[in-house]
């Protein structure tokens, strides 16, 4: 299939994450988000009001991280970053996954803790997306991360959250297509960086793509960068 510049745009969740990205940088990137008609800007949850702000008027979402980025907050700490969140008019939650806590086996602590947030976000129907790092992960334990968030009733499973080891590759991407693809959706992120590297994710099964260089991208570009 070829695709379209639009097309693509409207797959992909613009990250604006980096510890130093500043308020000024946060309206560059909107502009350019309003510009290009991204599906959301994914920004830090201190800046979901001032990002609701600067879109208003566009048809770019806003979406949040959630317990960035290692997903080792409390369990009712996130939930109530969750309602923090819906409060401030975020449209949809990216959280991370309790990483060391799935690596110790913890499966029943994990999948409570995906369905705090869960609970409090579908209640005024945002949606959820699973952050599991695959990078720390093997294939299996990416099969696992899955279900879990299937389980835990969260709309899409993701990657990476640009700042783990890896970021985002055609084999997470399969495993995942494989595991939950006919009941939920995918999202690839991290290190995606070129037109080309967009397009095999979306054309692997991935419904959306986080993406930091996302004008680079869509131009056509290679983007430098770790995210």
């Amino acid at each position: 299939m070829q695709y379209t510049i639009e097309q693509v745009a409207k797959t992909i969740d613009h990250a604006v994450l980096k510890p130093d990205q500043t308020l000024a940088d946060l309206e560059a990137n909107a502009k350019m988000c309003a510009k290009y008609g991204v599906f959301s800007m994914c920004v830090k949850p201190c800046d979901i009001k001032a990002a609701k702000e600067l879109l208003k008027g566009s048809d770019v979402k806003v979406s949040c991280v959630l317990s960035f980025p290692h997903g080792a907050d409390a369990t009712p700490v996130k939930a109530f970053q969750a309602k923090q969140a819906i409060e401030d008019g975020v449209d949809e939650i990216d959280m991370v996954m309790n990483i060391g806590r799935f690596l110790s086996g913890e499966y029943e602590y994990v999948l409570q803790d995906m369905k705090a947030v869960v609970e409090v976000a579908h209640q005024h129907g945002i949606l959820v997306k699973v952050i599991q790092e695959s990078g720390f992960l093997s294939p299996e334990q990416i099969a696992k991360a899955c279900e879990l968030s299937y389980e835990a009733g969260a709309d899409y499973v993701k990657t990476s959250t640009g700042f783990g080891p890896g970021g985002a590759k055609t084999e997470y991407i399969d495993v995942m297509v494989k595991t939950v693809g006919a009941k939920m959706k995918v999202k690839a992120s991290g290190g995606i960086r070129s037109w080309e590297d967009a397009v095999a994710f979306l054309e692997q099964g991935a419904d959306r793509l986080g993406i930091g260089s996302t004008e680079t991208v869509l131009k056509g570009g290679v983007a430098d960068g770790d995210y």
